[in-house]
C-alpha cells in the first residue's frame, strides 16, 4: 500500500470473538513440560541471541503489535490501534488500558519510551537496534499521553507494523537504574530472583534450577481473555527442562516426561510416527521453515587477537574461488537424504522455499561437481601433492576445523558429510563439536575458530527481520563481525540494497531489491548454504489448541491458549 500524506486508522479487532472462531475454549489448570535441547543463556531480551533463550523469553514478554504465526497478519496486542500518517513516516499507537506487568505494576507510555531508549543505545548492543535505524537515523519515539505514543521515521518503512512485533516491552520501574548505571547487560541473568523480573506476557518466572529446569507460572495480570471471557493463559505452569541432545528430547517425550516436542529431527520423527496410533501423538510435518543451515568461514579482523593459526588460513577463506569450490563439492542431496531422512530441502541461498513471498527462484542451483571445484582451486593457485593433499601456492597443506553444536545430531551428521566431500578435494577437515553456549562464545566473542556450521532462522520471513545479518555493521554479520565499514564492494552493495528496501513501500520494487541481495549472497558465499530442514513437531494427544506454525516458535507460539483436556489435567494434579 502506498501512503502519501494520508492518515490511515486501523481499529482494534475484537480479539475474544476472533479467538472463539479459531481456538477451542480451554480448561484452566495443569502444567505443560517442554524439553529444550540446550539451556538458555539469559532471560534478558536485549541480550538474547540463542533459540533456547528466545523460546523462554517470548513466553514472558509482550509486544505492541503482534504477527499471528498462522495467518501471518499483524493484529493488535499491547497497542489496540495504530494510525499511519505523513506518507508512512509517522505511527501513532494507542496503548491498551488497564494492563499490568507480571509483578502488578501498571504499564504505560513511559515503559515504551524506556524500551526504545535502551534498544537504540549503541552501548547496550541490542540485536534489535539495526531494525530501528531507518534512513540512517534512529526512530524517534515520543509520548503524547499515558496511553499514546508516536514513532517518527526519517523515511517510510516497509512492513513497519511488523517492526513492533519484534520488541519486548521492558519494565522501566525494574530496569531503569541498571540501565543508567551501565549494568543492563548484567541484569536478568538465569540466577536473578523471580521477583526482580517482570514482563507483559502470559507467564512469569517461578524458579530456575541450573542444569535441570526453568519453571514459568501463570501471569495473573495477563491482559488477554478467550471467547468466553476467561483470562488467559489456561496453564498454571510452563516448565522447560534441558535434554542436552535431540535424542534425549525424544526419549523424554516418549516417556511422558515432556508434553511438546519442537524441532524434532527426521529420524526421531519417523520413530514417533510408527508409535502415533498406539500412543495417540499429534504429529505435524509443516515442510521447510525459515531456518537455513550453512557453513561459514572466519573472516574477522584478528589483528588485535593472538590467533596466528586461524589468521594464517584466512588467505584461503577470503578467496571467493575457495568458498565456491567448497560449495560445489558439497553433496546437498546427500545431506538431505542422510542427515534429514528426506525431510529437508537443498539450499543455495538464504531464503528457503518455505518463504514463498520472498524466495528468489532464479538463484543458480549447480549440482555437485568436484571437477568444477578443482578448476576453481587451480585458478587461485592451489595444487595437489602426489598423495592427493591440496596445497596452496606456498606449499602449505589445506586443512581446517569446523566447529558446530554438539547437541544437534543433524548438524554433526552434516559436518561429517562435508568432511568426507572435501576429502575428495584433498582438504583435511576436522569436526569439533562444542556445547552450544561455548559455540556462541567462539563465534560472537573470541573468534577462535576456522569455520562454523551454523543456522539462522525465525522472524516473520520479511527481509527486515534479517537486517542484523546482512548489514555489514550488523550484530549477527558473523563472518566479519564489528567492522566499521564494508570490507568488500559486494558487502557495500548489500548494505545499500537492504537500506533501500527498508524504505520502499512498493512490493514489486522491494522484491527486486531483495532478489539482488540474494543473488549477491549466492555469488559471493559468505555462507555456504546447505539445507533447510522441515519443521517437525509433536504433542501429546490431549493437548488442546495445538496448532503449530511455520514461523517461530512452532508449537509454542500460542502458549497462552494451550490447555490440557480434563482427563490430562486430573492426571497432572495427582502425580
Amino acid at each position: 500500500m502506498r501512503m502519501r500524506g494520508l492518515a490511515i486508522v486501523l481499529l482494534a479487532v475484537a480479539l475474544p470473538s476472533l479467538l472463539a472462531q479459531e481456538q477451542e475454549i480451554g480448561r484452566p489448570g495443569g502444567r505443560l513440560v517442554v524439553a529444550l535441547r540446550a539451556e538458555p543463556r539469559t532471560l534478558n531480551p536485549v541480550q538474547a541471541i540463542d533459540a533456547a533463550s528466545a523460546d523462554v523469553i517470548a513466553r514472558m514478554h509482550g509486544d505492541l503489535l503482534h504477527t499471528d504465526r498462522l495467518s501471518q497478519e499483524v493484529e493488535p496486542a499491547l497497542a489496540t490501534a495504530w494510525k499511519v500518517a505523513g506518507g508512512g513516516r509517522e505511527y501513532t499507537l494507542t496503548l491498551r488500558k488497564g494492563v499490568r506487568f507480571s509483578d502488578g505494576h501498571a504499564f504505560d507510555a513511559d515503559d515504551v519510551l524506556f524500551t526504545f531508549r535502551v534498544l537504540l543505545d549503541e552501548k547496550v548492543g541490542a540485536p534489535q537496534r539495526d531494525l530501528l535505524i531507518i534512513g540512517g537515523k534512529p526512530v524517534a519515539v515520543s509520548r503524547i499521553d499515558d496511553q499514546t505514543i508516536r514513532v517518527a521515521l526519517a523515511e517510510p518503512y516497509a512492513a513497519a507494523e511488523r517492526l513492533f512485533d519484534s520488541i519486548a516491552i521492558l519494565p522501566r520501574h525494574l530496569l531503569e537504574d541498571a540501565y543508567r548505571e551501565g549494568r543492563l547487560a548484567q541484569s536478568w541473568t538465569l540466577n536473578t530472583q523471580p521477583a526482580a523480573i517482570a514482563g507483559l506476557g502470559p507467564f512469569r518466572l517461578k524458579e530456575y534450577i541450573a542444569g535441570q529446569r526453568l519453571v514459568l507460572e501463570r501471569n495473573p495480570f495477563y491482559w488477554k481473555t478467550d471467547g468466553a471471557g476467561q483470562r488467559l493463559p489456561y496453564l498454571d505452569e510452563l516448565v522447560f527442562t534441558f535434554a542436552g541432545t535431540e535424542d534425549a528430547q525424544v526419549i523424554r517425550f516418549q516417556g511422558g516426561e515432556s508434553d511438546l516436542l519442537v524441532r524434532a529431527n527426521a529420524e526421531n520423527f519417523a520413530l514417533l510416527e510408527r508409535q502415533r496410533a498406539e500412543r495417540g501423538y499429534q504429529l505435524r510435518d509443516l515442510g521447510p521453515g525459515q531456518e537455513y543451515h550453512f557453513l561459514t568461514f572466519n573472516l574477522n579482523d584478528l589483528s588485535a587477537r593472538t590467533l596466528p593459526q586461524v589468521a594464517a588460513k584466512q588467505r584461503w577463506f577470503n578467496d571467493v574461488n575457495f568458498r565456491r569450490a567448497v560449495s560445489r563439492a558439497i553433496d546437498r542431496n546427500g545431506v538431505v537424504r542422510l542427515a534429514y531422512g528426506g525431510r529437508a530441502t537443498p539450499l543455495w541461498g538464504h531464503v528457503t522455499p518455505g518463504n514463498r513471498r520472498w524466495v528468489n527462484a532464479t538463484i543458480p542451483k549447480p549440482p555437485r561437481s568436484t571437477a568444477e571445484s578443482r578448476a576453481l582451486l587451480r585458478a587461485s593457485g592451489f595444487s595437489w601433492r602426489t598423495d592427493g593433499a591440496l596445497v596452496d601456492r606456498d606449499g602449505r597443506p589445506v586443512e581446517f576445523s569446523i566447529v558446530t553444536s554438539s547437541t544437534s545430531r543433524q548438524r554433526l551428521e552434516m559436518a561429517t558429510i562435508i568432511q568426507a566431500d572435501l576429502k575428495e578435494l584433498g582438504i583435511s577437515v576436522h569436526v569439533a563439536p562444542l556445547e552450544f553456549r561455548a559455540l556462541l562464545d567462539r563465534v560472537f566473542q573470541t573468534f577462535d575458530y576456522d569455520a562454523c556450521l551454523f543456522a539462522f532462522g525465525g522472524g516473520d520471513g520479511d527481509p527486515n527481520s534479517e537486517m542484523n545479518i546482512w548489514l555489514s555493521r550488523g550484530g549477527s554479520h558473523i563472518w566479519r563481525l564489528g567492522q566499521p565499514a564494508p570490507s568488500t564492494p559486494w558487502e557495500a552493495e548489500i548494505d545499500g540494497l537492504m537500506e533501500q528496501q527498508l524504505v520502499t513501500l512498493d512490493y514489486p520494487q522491494r522484491r527486486r531489491l531483495f532478489d539482488r541481495v540474494q543473488a549477491l549472497v549466492a555469488e559471493n558465499l559468505p555462507f555456504v548454504f546447505v539445507a533447510a530442514p522441515n519443521i517437525l513437531v509433536g504433542a501429546r494427544g490431549d493437548l488442546g489448541n495445538f496448532r503449530p506454525a511455520v514461523l517461530d516458535t512452532s508449537g509454542l507460539w500460542n502458549a497462552d491458549q494451550l490447555f490440557l483436556r480434563p482427563r490430562a489435567a486430573l492426571q497432572r494434579t495427582s502425580r
